[in-house]
């Protein structure tokens, strides 16, 4: 990108993705693909560039409306390219209107020596607020950090299918240096992303798209063979599918979810992973007769809950404007009611982990420990114990599982392990 010839014609495409994806009324994703839709007239190269420039915009965010309050989509588009993507002052001199060249000059010259720690960080100032008494101003820096950066493409592989040692082997021959994810023993990182649905490996069902710490949300679960099980909120599955593959394609898996589109997802995976024992099942809400009907019948209940994502900043940075404060609060009256429902399939000596992909106490610790508080029938367990039983050498200070990018390279998780008393 660097080394291209930029047109006037780059410039503006880039400016429309960003008008469009700057007000946050819709994910980022889903705005760009539609944006490309309509833009067929766009190949490979310009598609790559939109993409590249909005995605780092929506990572510094904060810095650039630090930088240029009050800015046009257009002027922070310039600023993007300039400061974010790196192109050079001849680059920029080719496609910059008359003025513009002199606008980008003065940000540059008025740019502080000293940035507030939210913009530093690039997060929100209620989000900062928030994490700084638990990581510290250091720890807010470095988690900020590794926010910026985009996150490896992990996957895991499929043990019904395939040893981690022969999917990495298989990888290799076909020119891809895959590497074994540090922590879980099911996971491999690509170094680059890669047109991964046309390889053998993912349309086998050898291998699935999963971040390292998703991964390690399912493995805590210590499904067994013939036992029956729930992912309470399942979303396309993958969790789901991971269960299923320890238990050996036996017994029983749940996988519930109240919107019928992200089963229908589920519906190609399942079929690719050969599993059996994995039932997808749509659901109105936490109170479904269907769920109901499984009261203290379970051996392991899995709520990866609803939440505010912010542990997957990575991919999707348009989220740090899109939630908020009263979002959160929303957000924790629902988990709180969504774990209490889901609790009540456990059977006596059942499992019983509450999970989330946010960085929140608030949607974390805090609902853990006001349903233990309520619920003197189920117990925490230690994380660290369940870790050392499977193996995993991953450092944690408290029972709780927390992952966090800046240390743990992986998307941010919260895990809960909990047990109902015999």
């Amino acid at each position: 990108m660097k080394n291209a010839s930029p047109k006037s014609s780059q410039l503006g495409a880039v400016v429309a993705a960003v008008e469009r994806v700057w007000p946050g009324a819709a994910p980022a994703d889903a705005v760009l693909k539609s944006y490309f839709r309509e833009r067929g007239d766009l190949g490979a190269r310009d598609r790559a560039l939109v993409a590249e420039t909005v995605y780092a915009m929506l990572r510094r965010r904060q810095l650039l409306e630090h930088l240029a309050p009050g800015a046009t989509p257009r002027q922070y588009t310039i600023l993007g390219l300039s400061h974010l993507v790196g192109w050079s002052g001849a680059q920029m001199d080719a496609v910059l209107a008359r003025g513009e060249r002199d606008w980008l000059d003065g940000v540059k010259a008025r740019r502080p020596t000293a940035l507030p720690l939210a913009v530093e960080a690039d997060l929100p100032d209620w989000v900062e607020e928030r994490l700084s008494p638990q990581l510290g101003e250091d720890g807010v820096r470095a988690l900020g950090r590794a926010l910026q950066c985009a996150a490896p493409l992990d996957l895991r592989v499929n043990t019904m299918k395939m040893r981690r040692e022969e999917a990495l082997a298989a990888f290799r021959e076909s020119g891809i240096d895959a590497a074994p994810t540090p922590f879980s023993p099911l996971g491999l990182r690509l170094p680059e992303k890669i047109a991964l649905t046309k390889h053998p490996l993912f349309m086998s069902g050898a291998v699935e798209v999963q971040d390292e710490g998703s991964q390690l949300l399912g493995l805590v679960v210590e499904a067994r063979r013939g036992e029956m099980v729930a992912d309470f909120c399942a979303g396309a599955g993958g969790k789901s599918l991971l269960i299923g593959a320890q238990m050996q394609s036996s017994g029983r898996v749940y996988a519930f979810d109240t919107s019928e589109k992200r089963l229908a997802n589920l519906a190609p995976r399942l079929k690719r992973s050969g599993l059996s024992n994995l039932f997808p099942v749509r659901i109105d809400s936490e109170n479904d007769g269907k769920v109901k009907r499984l009261a203290g019948k379970l051996h392991r209940v899995l709520v990866d809950a609803p939440c505010s994502g912010l542990g997957t900043l990575r991919r999707n940075p348009d989220l740090k404007t899109r939630q908020s404060p009263q979002g959160v609060t929303e957000l924790v009256a629902k988990q709180t009611a969504i774990l209490a429902s889901a609790a009540r399939l456990v059977k006596p000596g059942g499992r019983l982990v509450y999970a989330t992909c946010s960085l929140l106490s608030d949607e974390n610790e805090a609902i853990a420990e006001s349903f233990l508080t309520r619920h003197a029938d189920f117990r925490l367990l230690d994380s660290r114990d369940i870790l050392r039983r499977l193996e995993i050498d991953l450092t944690q200070d408290s029972p709780w599982l927390r992952l966090w990018p800046h240390l743990h390279h992986t998307d941010g998780f919260f895990a809960a392990v909990m047990a109902r008393n015999a």
